[in-house]
């Protein structure tokens, strides 16, 4: 992780004039957020984060407006077509790799834990399920097997991928705003993007041994 995060110093610190980032750091920022949405390896909060940190150091008072509007509409490109894809699956009497990738990223208790949270909160739990790190899959997999229209699920996760994009810009702005360098600032916000996408394994992690605790304490009085 520290080799990781010394490599993005060493980049940011060589960052070519504002024209240059312009005529490429946008259409990277949307291939890299619109390919996070289908392939979890790449953390797309991160590079977020890490735009919004460039961006706020740039002289172009539109530059975090662009970030914004690039990275939201990346995420809900990729989403829509992973459910579409989903979709077909849930169609096909065989399946398909796409709907059993999604199935394989989610174990059963969360999968319930998403279908009751769907069934309370209908759409409004895309939103959440967005912001919460690790948390969209799940919410993907219960509105897919509720046969959700893809229509609806759009409307749901376009508001959903806006706050995304805020909530990880704002990291970044923090980090811009707290350092002199760029390069500072992004290291920062990726560290601090790292910690926050941590916490919720941690915490189910916690909440699994202390249920294994409480059954072993009444298996043996």
């Amino acid at each position: 992780m520290i080799h990781g995060l010394t490599g993005i110093a060493a980049v940011v610190r060589e960052l070519p004039p504002e024209s240059t980032q312009h005529a490429v750091g946008y259409p990277s920022l949307f291939l890299l957020v619109a390919l996070g949405a289908l392939v979890p390896i790449v953390p797309t909060g991160a590079i977020v984060s890490s735009a919004a940190v460039v961006a706020f150091h740039q002289s172009s008072p539109l530059s975090l407006l662009f970030v914004f509007l690039v990275a939201a509409f990346a995420a809900l490109l990729g989403d829509t077509v992973l459910y579409w894809l989903g979709q077909r699956g849930v169609r096909s009497r065989n399946g398909s790799r796409w709907l059993a990738s999604l199935r394989g990223r989610v174990t059963p208790d969360r999968l319930a834990h998403a279908q009751e949270r769907l069934d309370t909160h209908q759409v409004s739990v895309l939103v959440l399920s967005r912001l919460v790190p690790a948390g969209r899959i799940p919410v993907m997999l219960a509105c897919l097997l509720s046969e959700m229209p893809l229509r609806r699920f759009v409307r749901g996760d376009l508001a959903a991928c806006l706050a995304w994009a805020a909530t990880y810009q704002l990291i970044g702005i923090l980090g811009g705003s707290l350092f002199p360098e760029p390069w500072q600032g992004v290291v920062a916000a990726v560290g601090l993007t790292v910690l926050i996408s941590a916490v919720p394994a941690l915490w189910r992690r916690l909440r699994g041994r202390a249920k294994v605790g409480e059954v072993s304490g009444h298996e043996h009085p």
